[in-house]
């Protein structure tokens, strides 16, 4: 992946008018791209947002044996090929760059017995561990070894098993799944990620010829099936929710009516219930959301991050910039990730008052940001900073963008169609 050089300028926005189209989930495509791995045959999966961790799976899974291009004349479209050729070790230099890389372990697992995985890396988070996906495989009949910073596994034969995960991660969720659909007999996963992310590898997989019961539930029945009977399939990527929640937190600061195309309200309510008690009106439509904030300050509130269906940890830095200019004292709690509060300082350059403690941020509504340099940490944090600086008198430069570019397609000119005063310096 080679980053984008420069800085994004944002400039405070009057109200914020139009349409804005959210593609799809880059924490829903990336897991799409390993599957992959599971059998041969060429695959088209369309809503591919245009980001940079799209190209470093690419890039992963092309030096795995699965080949990968976008259809220039069908944008969105990424046409993949699994011609049976498969290297089962993903080197370190790629891992490195994203954590998401990690799900490529159990559909290595499931398709060649063997698997080396350099550890992964990704967005700074403080600890995130893998026990939970090793421990779940371990259960289907995988067993590990950690060498010189790679993890290599093997299996003589996968096995169905009961699995119940200590948390509902995502990622452990899709890694058991993977392998799970083509171990021999039954698995149940108790306790499994309900994201709609999730859900869309389920349905991905079953179009693919896998047996998955209890979709969106927070116990999955997996029905294994012989390798053989897996065919490759086509599919759309469910809509970014995080992305979408980006343009509404543009809204509710910049005022205005937006129609943010795609986003589907059912996978963001608690998001939207909490805009809601704030003073945004986030009306569910047909083929995406209609937001409206008028003149009125926003309402402070208190947050805190938990599970689908909860407040997901991502949504967190958007919900924290709000709460920098919205009326009274806001306190947002994050129960996921403890480190995932390193944007503050940032916002504090904006002149945020904001006081952390631990999982807890006291966040004090001031009546207006300034306009500073800063840096973006991580791809949300990123993204928040962007709405700060919409909210910002002044200038705000953000810089280490490419943070940005890895989860989002174009914000700054789908920011831009909607009137907001931003611009990409290159």
């Amino acid at each position: 992946m080679s980053r984008s050089p420069g800085y994004i300028v944002a400039r405070r926005s009057g109200p914020l008018e139009g349409e804005v189209t959210v593609p799809g989930a880059k924490n829903s495509v990336l897991k799409l791209m390993a599957a992959t791995l599971l059998t041969n045959g060429r695959y088209e999966i369309s809503n591919v947002p245009g980001i940079d961790d799209v190209a470093t799976m690419g890039e992963l899974l092309a030096a795995l044996g699965v080949t990968s291009y976008l259809d220039p004349a069908r944008p969105g479209v990424l046409v993949m090929e699994n011609s049976g050729s498969i290297t089962p070790e993903a080197p370190y230099e790629l891992v490195e760059r994203i954590r998401a890389s990690i799900v490529v372990l159990g559909p290595l697992l499931a398709r060649c017995g063997v698997a080396r995985v350099s550890m992964p890396g990704g967005d700074d988070f403080g600890k995130r561990p893998i026990d939970m996906h090793l421990k779940g495989l371990e259960a289907l009949g995988a067993t590990f070894e950690l060498r010189r910073g790679y993890i290599e596994a093997r299996t003589e034969g996968l096995h169905g098993a009961d699995i119940t995960l200590d948390f509902p991660s995502v990622g452990a969720t899709e890694n058991i799944l993977m392998a799970a659909v083509v171990a021999k007999g039954a698995t149940v996963i108790d306790n499994a990620a309900r994201e709609p992310e999730v859900a869309d590898l389920c349905n991905f997989l079953n179009s693919m010829g896998a047996s998955i019961e209890g979709v969106g539930s927070p116990t999955l029945y997996v029905h294994g099936v012989p390798q053989g009977d897996l065919s490759a399939a086509n599919h759309a990527v469910v809509a970014d929710r995080v992305q979408a929640a980006t343009y509404l937190a543009a809204v509710a600061v910049c005022q205005g009516e937006v129609v943010v195309r795609g986003a589907r309200a059912e996978h963001m309510e608690m998001y939207l219930r909490r805009l809601r008690e704030m003073g945004v009106q986030a009306t569910p439509q047909q083929d995406g959301i209609l937001v409206y904030a008028d003149s009125r300050r926003l309402r402070s509130l208190d947050v805190q991050t938990l599970p689908y269906p909860g407040f997901a940890t991502d949504y967190k830095p958007l919900m924290v910039t709000l709460l920098t200019v919205a009326d009274g004292v806001g306190i947002v709690t994050e129960n996921l990730y403890p480190g995932r509060f390193r944007y503050v300082e940032e916002l504090q350059r904006l002149g945020a008052d904001i006081r952390t403690d631990g999982h807890h941020a006291v966040v004090r509504g001031v009546t207006a940001l300034e306009g500073a340099p800063v840096r973006a940490p991580d791809i949300r944090a990123g993204a928040a900073l962007v709405v700060a600086g919409l909210a910002a008198v002044g200038e705000t430069l953000i810089s280490d963008v490419h943070h940005v570019d890895r989860g989002y397609d174009d914000l700054v000119g789908r920011l831009a169609s909607l009137g907001a005063d931003i611009e990409r310096i290159r």
